[in-house]
C-alpha cells in the first residue's frame, strides 16, 4: 500500500515547476528590460535631435515682428495717413484644439452680432500659412481685452497682440487720392511673399496705398521667445528687427484739396488741379467720398451694401474712372490741331448762321445759339464756343487726323505716372468703331466729335493733363502724386512721358491762348462773369456735355428733364496766362452749363493757388453761380 503523504504532496516536482516558473519570469524580466533599454537607447541616442528639436519648439517659438507702415504727407508736410496703437485679435489655428469650440467662445465674450459672427468666422477659416497668426477683430476696447485676458486659459491660440493700425484724419477728403489698407484676402495670401509679410495683417488696396505698397510696407521681422506649458512668454532669447517702410510725400496741397471738396459742395463731380511744368497733381477729389478708416478695420456688411446702392456712386473714383464727352472745352485743341494740319489759319472766317450741313445732307446740326454768330475766326470761335467753326474744320479734318492730334494730348490713353485703377477713357476712331459695333465711320459722327460729344469720352484727370500740356506749348509731363520716397525725389522727367507736340510756328500757341483768355475777359466771352476782377490772366474754356441726345428740331429745357437727365457742366483753365502755375479742370454733373456752373469753381482754385488768398466759402460761390446769366444752356 502507498504511502498517503505521497499522494498529497510530491517536493521534487514542486521544486521543478518552481524551477521552470522562475526561468520563465527571469527570461520575461530580462526580455523586457532589454525591449525598455533598446526603446530608451533608440530614443535617446538614435532620435535625439528630432525629440531635442521638438523639445526646444515646446519650449522655444519663433513670433513674427511687422513692420511700421510709412507715413503720407502733403507737400507741407501735414500728415496725410498716420498709425495708430491698437489691439487685435489674432488666431493660430495650429495651436486650437477644437475651432468650434474657441469661436463660440470669443463670440460669447465679445458678444457679437449674427453679422459680426458670421464675419468671424469666415476670417478664421480663411486659408492662412501654417503658424502664420489670422486676423479676427481689430482695434479691439479695454473691455473686450480684459474678458479675454481673464478666460485666456480656456483660449489656446488666442493672441491679442498690439499693433499700429491705419488712420487717415481726412478720410473724406483724401479717400479716393490716398486710397485706404485693408485686410489682407486669401488671394492675396498666395501671391505675397511669406517672409516680407509675416504677421502682417492689412497691405494696400487702392490709390496711392496700393501703387506704393512694396515702398510703405517694409520687411518684416523675426523674435525668439521662451514660453510656458500654457504658451505664456517668459523671456525674449532673440530678435531680428523688422525694416520700416519709407515715408511718402505727396505733390498733394491738402488745403487746396480741402477747398475742392468744399467747391463741389455735397454734388457729383470731379476737381483736378495740378502745376503744368512738373505735373504735381495740387488737388485731385471725387465727390462724394466716403469714410475710408471704416475698410482699415474691415467694413459691416449693412455699411459697405449702403455705399454700394447709393445712387451718387461714392465708391467711385470720378477723378480717374469717370467718362465724360468732354463738350466744348476741346475747341481750343481742336483749332490748334486745324493750324498744325494746315485746314485753317488763325484768321480764317466762316459765316454761321445758326447751323452746319454736310454736303448733300438735308439735317442740320445746330450751333448752342440758334440765330449763329455771323463772321467767326478761330479766336472768337473760342470766345463764344462757336459750334458752326467746329463742325467744319472736324468735317475737313476728318476722324483719321483728329484722332492722331487729339491724342497726342493724352486723349483716349492713361496719363498719370503713379494713379492705380486709371481709365483710359475713349478717343473714337474708325478703326475702334467697326471693332466695337462691325459697322464703318459715318461723316455726322466726325461732326459730333468735333464739339466733344459722340463717342468721345474723357477723365477728369485726362482733361487736366491736356490743359497742362497746352499751356506748357506742347511740353509733356505726366501727372503724378509722389514727390518724394524717403529722402529721394521723384523726377520730373519720367522715362514713359509722351513724345512733346511740336508746332510750325509758336505764334499758334498765342493766338489759340487769346481765343481762350476773352472766353473770361472778352464782352462775348462765354465766362464773362467768372473774369469778373480777375487779378492775373487767366486762360479757359467751357463745355456742357450732353447726358442725351437731342432731335434735330428739340430744344434743351432742363427744368422739364429730371435731375440725373440734366447736362454735364465742365471748365478747364490755366493761369497766369504768361507762366502758368496752375492747370484745373472741373466737371459737375448734371449741373448745366460750364460757364455757369464750373468755371467759378475753377477761378475759386487759382485764386487760392495763386493768390495764396482765403477762398470763399460754399455759399458764396453758390450765390455767384446762381446770379451768372451770362449764357445760355449748351455752353
Amino acid at each position: 500500500m502507498r504511502d498517503r503523504r505521497d499522494t498529497l504532496k510530491n517536493p521534487e516536482q514542486e521544486l521543478r515547476i518552481f524551477r521552470v516558473r522562475a526561468f520563465l519570469a527571469v527570461l520575461t524580466i530580462l526580455i523586457l528590460s532589454g525591449l525598455l533599454s533598446g526603446r530608451l537607447v533608440y530614443l535617446q541616442v538614435v532620435q535625439h535631435e528630432v525629440y531635442s528639436t521638438r523639445s526646444e519648439k515646446n519650449r522655444v517659438r519663433v513670433e513674427p515682428l511687422p513692420p511700421t507702415r510709412g507715413l503720407i504727407y502733403d507737400r507741407n508736410g501735414v500728415l496725410l495717413a498716420e498709425n495708430r496703437p491698437t489691439y487685435n485679435l489674432t488666431l493660430i489655428r495650429e495651436r486650437v484644439d477644437n475651432l468650434d469650440t474657441t469661436l463660440d467662445r470669443l463670440e460669447e465674450l465679445l458678444n457679437l452680432s449674427p453679422e459680426e459672427a458670421e464675419g468671424f468666422r469666415i476670417r478664421a477659416r480663411q486659408p492662412q500659412r501654417p503658424f502664420q497668426p489670422a486676423l479676427l477683430m481689430s482695434d479691439l476696447d479695454e473691455t473686450q481685452i480684459a474678458g479675454l485676458a481673464i478666460n485666456r486659459h480656456r483660449l489656446p491660440g488666442i493672441e491679442v497682440e498690439a499693433q499700429l493700425l491705419r488712420y487717415y484724419p481726412d478720410s473724406q477728403i483724401m479717400a479716393h487720392a490716398i486710397g485706404y489698407v485693408g485686410r489682407i484676402n486669401a488671394e492675396e495670401v498666395k501671391t505675397l511673399d511669406p517672409g516680407r509679410y509675416a504677421g502682417t495683417h492689412f497691405i494696400g488696396k487702392t490709390g496711392v496705398e496700393r501703387f506704393y505698397e512694396d515702398v510703405l510696407h517694409g520687411q518684416a521681422g523675426l523674435r525668439q521667445v521662451e514660453t510656458n506649458a500654457r504658451g505664456r512668454v517668459l523671456r525674449e532669447l532673440g530678435r531680428t528687427h523688422p525694416v520700416p517702410g519709407q515715408n511718402l510725400t505727396l505733390t498733394i496741397d491738402r488745403e487746396l484739396q480741402n477747398l475742392a471738396y468744399e467747391l463741389l459742395d455735397g454734388r457729383r463731380g470731379s476737381i483736378v488741379a495740378l502745376v503744368p511744368g512738373t505735373g504735381e497733381i495740387l488737388a485731385m477729389v471725387s465727390a462724394p467720398g466716403f469714410d475710408s478708416n471704416q475698410f482699415v478695420t474691415g467694413i459691416d456688411f449693412a455699411s459697405y451694401r449702403e455705399l454700394q446702392e447709393n445712387i451718387d456712386l461714392p465708391l467711385f473714383n470720378r477723378a480717374i474712372r469717370g467718362q465724360y464727352p468732354p463738350g466744348s472745352t476741346i475747341k481750343p485743341f481742336l483749332a490748334l490741331a486745324g493750324l498744325v494740319e494746315g485746314v485753317i489759319t488763325p484768321d480764317r472766317t466762316i459765316n454761321d448762321p445758326g447751323f452746319y450741313q454736310l454736303p448733300n445732307d438735308s439735317r442740320r446740326y445746330r450751333n448752342w445759339l440758334r440765330w449763329g454768330h455771323g463772321r467767326v475766326d478761330m479766336e472768337r470761335s473760342i470766345a463764344v464756343s462757336n459750334n458752326t467753326y467746329y463742325y467744319s474744320l472736324a468735317h475737313e479734318m476728318g476722324i483719321d487726323r483728329l484722332h492722331d492730334q487729339m491724342s497726342a494730348f493724352g486723349f483716349g490713353q492713361r496719363v498719370g505716372h503713379d494713379i492705380f485703377g486709371e481709365s483710359g477713357a475713349l478717343m473714337p476712331s474708325r478703326d475702334w468703331k467697326r471693332a466695337r459695333f462691325n459697322q464703318p465711320w459715318y461723316p455726322g459722327e466726325t461732326l459730333s466729335v468735333g464739339i466733344g460729344q459722340g463717342y468721345w469720352q474723357v477723365t477728369p484727370l485726362q482733361l487736366a493733363t491736356a490743359t497742362a500740356v497746352l499751356a506748357n506749348r506742347g511740353q509733356w509731363v505726366r501727372p503724378r502724386l509722389a514727390s518724394q520716397i524717403g529722402d529721394n525725389p521723384v523726377p520730373v522727367e519720367l522715362p514713359d512721358t509722351p513724345r512733346d507736340i511740336v508746332v510750325q510756328s509758336d505764334a499758334w500757341w498765342d493766338r489759340v491762348f487769346s481765343g481762350m483768355e476773352k472766353v473770361l475777359t472778352g464782352h462775348e466771352g462765354t465766362a464773362r462773369r467768372t473774369g469778373v476782377g480777375l487779378q492775373y490772366r487767366m486762360a479757359g474754356k467751357s463745355g456742357t456735355a450732353q447726358v442725351f441726345s437731342l432731335g434735330q428740331d428739340q430744344r434743351y429745357n432742363a427744368e422739364e428733364l429730371a435731375e440725373r437727365l440734366r447736362d454735364h457742366a465742365l471748365f478747364m483753365a490755366f493761369a497766369p496766362l504768361e507762366d502758368p502755375q496752375i492747370a484745373v479742370a472741373v466737371i459737375v454733373e448734371n449741373a448745366g452749363g460750364g460757364s455757369t456752373h464750373a468755371a467759378h469753381l475753377a477761378r475759386a482754385m487759382s485764386d487760392a493757388w495763386l493768390l495764396e488768398e482765403e477762398a470763399p466759402d460754399a455759399d458764396e460761390i453758390r450765390e455767384a453761380m446762381e446770379n451768372d446769366n451770362s449764357t445760355v444752356a449748351g455752353n
